[in-house]
């Protein structure tokens, strides 16, 4: 007998397919498709509704998390099912006892966490990556999980507190490190990610610790893939495509692009597309270079007395070396604004923020706006604020014209939610669904098959998971039924949910019926069903 039929829905495959019929499930995975006359314990009329293999979310930061909530909210009532763990190199393990502290400053700044949060919230059970696993998996969680090692972490985790201040470690840091990546690997490690964005900072301003790596020490430690696992990095504008290329040459694995350069940004709209071209010469050439594509508009939440956003000009170096209390004195300074002026008339590659005001908002109205208002230049408007004055950066993806060709390119992969993260001011979690929403239903840039192919098996095959992203019998039954009329998220709003009182930005779902994973239901479109036990499964076995 069946423990599920999912009866008349609209189902569609993952792989650009769809017909009516039926979805039998049993044990966690799907036992047929197509017309079923098995009887099973539990059976849905879900006939004017569609069915999909669950979102497939490759960029989140659930690491620390998922340690304290098993329901990985909200990117399960989000319709994700699998969540790929550890992006840009930074994360909780492993970690030894006494670099804890500084292992969650850095989070706290560079991914916009609420430190308060993390240090009431984090259960530290382990001090290796194979422990984490171990402790995730016992812990039951609503949704699959995959975890990379992480090139910060590890680096913390072998040179304590001169991580982010010493470039070249010793000969014997550099074997620990390499051993470390091996044993992460072996453990069930889907990769390795790491990071040389220069906007990457960490606590007080300091860069993260994989920023100030050589090339010789990121392509040391990625040779221990070893035939195995996908490569992904937060790139800047020192990692090329054509450095990504030789990565990907050397190891034979796929590796995948994170950088603002390859997003739509209207101050230099032919440059993104062109890092996809780039990207697909490599493929041409043999070797897989894939950038994470963000289908919702990308947005930084910051305020002056951690201005991350800025970090990477180089008016901000008396910033980051100054203290905390020193740091609204600098900014009233005019040779720091002066300084700030000439850097933003001429910019560096890579950067964030490029002098227009009109996308930096504080209570929902640009600067540029407020700076007209009280007649003042925008850019003194600014630095007036005062150092607590919460601001939103919207800057890059802001233009459907310009997002859509990158979307449907064939190097992208649909990523970028930071689930997890940057929790105080937005919530990006949900972007599989705005991206049924958006660019399938309101903009039909996508056809529905075409786009559950995109947030499912495309990112599944790209990062070599086997059996998921696809409703097949033989593949697992991790399932999204929806209504395609309504599909979409809600508003932002808040909610003094987190560890310590803290408070985050949450979206719920939209025509959302049901979400499961592994055969098990999570969500109902309304709220989380209690299990004991959530059936999410930490991904070990990943395909060559």
């Amino acid at each position: 007998m069946n423990d599920l039929l999912i009866r008349g829905a609209t189902v569609y495959d993952g792989l650009g397919g769809s017909f009516v019929g039926d979805v039998a499930v049993r044990d966690g995975k799907i036992a047929a498709t197509g017309k079923s006359a098995d009887a099973a314990r539990k059976t849905i009329d879900a006939g004017g509704l569609a069915l999909m293999p669950g979102i497939i979310d490759v960029h989140t930061h659930y690491d620390a998390q998922a340690t304290w909530d098993r329901t990985l909210s909200p990117s399960p009532a989000l319709g994700v099912t699998t969540a790929v763990l550890g992006n840009c190199g930074f994360g909780i393990a492993p970690c030894p006892a006494q670099q804890r502290q500084a292992v969650l400053r850095n989070l706290s700044v560079v991914e916009g966490m609420d430190l308060a949060a993390l240090e009431c919230g984090v259960r530290w059970a382990a001090e290796s990556f194979g422990g984490y696993l171990d402790q995730l998996a016992g812990i039951g969680l609503y949704a699959n999980v995959a975890v990379l090692a992480q090139h910060s972490t590890i680096r913390s985790a072998v040179m304590g507190d001169e991580a982010s201040t010493r470039a070249v470690p010793s000969d014997a840091q550099m074997a620990k490190m390499k051993a470390l990546v091996a044993e992460a690997m072996d453990a069930g490690a889907i990769g390795f990610a790491s990071s040389f964005s220069p906007n990457h900072a960490g606590w007080q301003g300091k860069p993260m610790p994989s920023t100030i790596a050589s090339d010789g020490e990121l392509k040391a430690l990625t040779a221990e893939l070893k035939g195995k696992g996908i490569f992904v990095m937060a790139t800047g504008p020192r990692a090329t495509p054509e450095f990504m290329e030789s990565i990907a040459a050397q190891n034979g694995r796929p590796a995948f692009m994170v950088t603002v350069l390859t997003m739509y940004n209207d101050a230099e709209p032919a440059k993104a597309l062109a890092y996809y071209e780039r990207c697909a010469a490599a493929l041409a050439r043999g070797n897989e270079v894939y950038i994470h594509t963000s289908c919702q508009p990308l947005s930084f939440d910051f305020t002056l007395a951690e201005p991350y956003l800025l970090y990477s000009h180089d008016a901000f170096d008396r910033i980051k070396a100054a203290r905390p209390e020193e740091r609204a004195a600098i900014y009233r300074d005019p040779a720091f604004r002066s300084s700030f002026r000439r850097n933003l008339q001429q910019p560096k590659q890579g950067i964030l923020f490029y002098g227009d005001w009109s996308k930096i908002e504080l209570d929902g109205r640009s600067i540029s706006e407020l700076a007209r208002v009280a007649g003042k230049d925008p850019l003194d408007f600014f630095f007036d604020l005062g150092c607590d004055v919460q601001l939103i950066g919207k800057l890059f993806q802001n233009n459907d014209a310009g997002v859509a060709p990158l979307l449907k390119h064939e190097q992208g992969v649909v990523a970028l939610s930071d689930a997890g993260a940057h929790l105080i001011y937005f919530c990006d979690a949900g972007f599989g669904l705005h991206f049924l929403q958006h660019w399938v239903r309101e903009t039909k840039t996508f056809t529905l098959a075409e786009g559950v192919r995109k947030l499912t098996s495309d990112p599944a095959r790209k990062y070599r998971i086997p059996g998921r992203g696809e409703i097949k019998a033989g593949a697992a039954a991790d399932l999204l039924l929806f209504d395609p009329a309504r599909i979409g998220i809600s508003p932002l709003k808040k909610k003094a949910d987190l560890p310590g009182g803290g408070t985050r930005m949450l979206r719920d779902p939209v025509g959302v019926h049901g979400v499961w994973v592994n055969g098990l239901q999570v969500h109902d479109g309304k709220g989380y069903l209690a299990h004991g036990k959530g059936p999410g499964q930490v991904l070990k076995e990943f395909l060559t």
